[in-house]
Formats: structure tokens, C-alpha cells, sequence
């Protein structure tokens, strides 16, 4: 119950699902977490779930395509806590479409949160993570980060830059001692993906190959999110840590 203790966490997009689920983790381990999201209602409901149960938790407004909401979020933890320990990378959204079917703006949408959002969010912590004594970037991809699939290009083309800004953020900053990792899950069950999973059919194939034929809870992925945040994970770096129940081995 305390693999994060002393520990300062930031968690993007942690109004909902994988984002609610990694910062009440993290906040039940022991760390002190800094939650972001653009609804700011369940956003402070969440923040306030946690405090409730004990845990450390306050939560910002951040749209992380906005570069000066980064810059003045960044600021506002330095100034209170000199540091930061952990960053997650998890806001992110999905569209389904094949190419010929996307348009320009979805193309950019997409681009905006899934890899400049998270190219910010790199960018501007880093001068709080190098005062850390040992600091994680966990970025959330994808399995369509690893493989190809129907009808989600724009998608599958991000989460692929996710995955290689990942390895390229590790080589640079490791003589810092800051550790860069990615995690990429298959199917999960959450409102991003309610829609998708309430039909039978549509059910059927986004699960795929999933060889364990469910998709997974948001913790599921959490547990892989605070193992790399944690110093457990001291010698990982540059890595991918695939949860998917075994969509990717066929």
C-alpha cells in the first residue's frame, strides 16, 4: 500500500476511465497525485473520492493541446512541491475511420491530444522531473501503437508516435535519471469504448484476437501504470509493456 509513498504524481485526462483508475491507484500506493482533465465537474469528484478515502489528491483544468496551460500547471507544481515524480500521459481520444473517410480536422484532433498533448506534457515537466531522484514518464499508446487494424488510421498513426516519442524521450533524459516507458492496452471497458461494447456484433470485432475473451477493467491497466511509475521498475526504460489479453500473439 505504499509503493508510491512520498511520491508526486501528474495524471492527464483523469476525469474518467483509464485516468480515474491510475490516479486513484497511485493515490491509494501513497503518492501525492495532480489530476488534469478538461470536465472539470467529475474532475474535482474524483479529486475529492480520493481525499475522501485518504488519499492526496487536487485537481487543474488542463486542455493539453493548450502549450500555456502546460507551462502555467508546471509552474503551479514546482511552486508547491518543488518536484515532480511521475508523469502520465493518458488523455487521449479515439476515432474509428478508415483514411478516405477522415477528414483534416479529425486528423488533427486526433494528433493534438494523442501526440502533441503528450509532446507537451514531456516537454514542459521536464525541468520538475530532473529534480527528482528518480523519475517516470509513463505514456499510454496502444496495441494499434504496435499492429495494424481496420478503420482507425489517424488512431493507429498516433499511437505509433507515442510509442517511438517514447524510446526517443528515454535515450535523451536517461543520464538524468528519468525513465520513459509506454504502456499499451488492448479492449478496455470504459466510457471511451461503451458505445462500441454494448453491441453484440460490433463487441465481437474490436475484441479481435483477445485470446482471454473480455475486455479488460481500467485497474488492469493501472497495475502496468504503477509498476513503471514505481521503483520497481528501476531498471526499465525505452520499453513497452503490452496489456491485452493476449490480443497481440496471434
Amino acid at each position: 500500500m505504499a509503493r508510491m509513498k512520498g511520491k508526486i504524481a501528474l495524471v492527464t485526462g483523469a476525469a474518467m476511465g483509464m485516468g480515474k483508475s491510475h490516479a486513484e491507484l497511485l493515490a491509494k500506493e501513497g503518492a501525492t497525485v495532480i489530476m488534469t482533465d478538461i470536465d472539470d465537474k467529475k474532475g474535482e469528484k474524483v479529486a475529492a473520492g480520493i481525499k475522501k478515502k485518504g488519499g492526496k489528491a487536487s485537481y487543474y483544468h488542463l486542455d493539453v493541446r493548450d502549450e500555456k496551460e502546460w507551462k502555467s500547471l508546471i509552474g503551479e507544481i514546482t511552486k508547491k512541491h518543488k518536484r515532480l515524480d511521475t508523469l502520465v500521459n493518458n488523455a487521449g481520444i479515439l476515432i474509428l475511420k478508415p483514411v478516405d473517410q477522415t477528414s483534416t480536422s479529425e486528423w488533427d484532433q486526433i494528433f493534438d491530444i494523442n501526440v502533441k498533448g503528450t509532446f507537451f506534457g514531456i516537454k514542459h515537466s521536464l525541468p520538475a522531473l530532473k529534480k527528482s531522484k528518480a523519475a517516470s514518464i509513463v505514456n499510454i499508446s496502444s496495441i494499434y501503437g504496435l499492429i495494424g487494424a481496420p478503420s482507425a488510421a489517424a488512431y493507429e498513426a498516433s499511437k505509433g508516435a507515442v510509442r517511438l516519442l517514447t524510446k526517443a524521450t528515454a535515450i535523451d533524459y536517461a543520464p538524468h535519471n528519468i525513465r520513459v516507458n509506454s504502456v499499451h492496452p488492448g479492449v478496455i471497458d470504459t466510457p471511451m469504448t461503451k458505445d462500441l461494447l454494448s453491441d453484440p456484433d460490433v463487441k465481437q470485432a474490436v475484441m479481435g484476437t483477445t485470446i482471454l475473451d473480455r475486455p479488460a477493467k481500467p485497474q488492469e491497466i493501472s497495475n502496468a501504470v504503477l509498476f513503471l511509475a514505481s521503483d520497481e521498475a528501476s531498471f526499465m526504460t525505452g520499453s513497452e509493456m503490452v496489456v491485452d489479453g493476449g490480443y497481440t500473439s496471434q
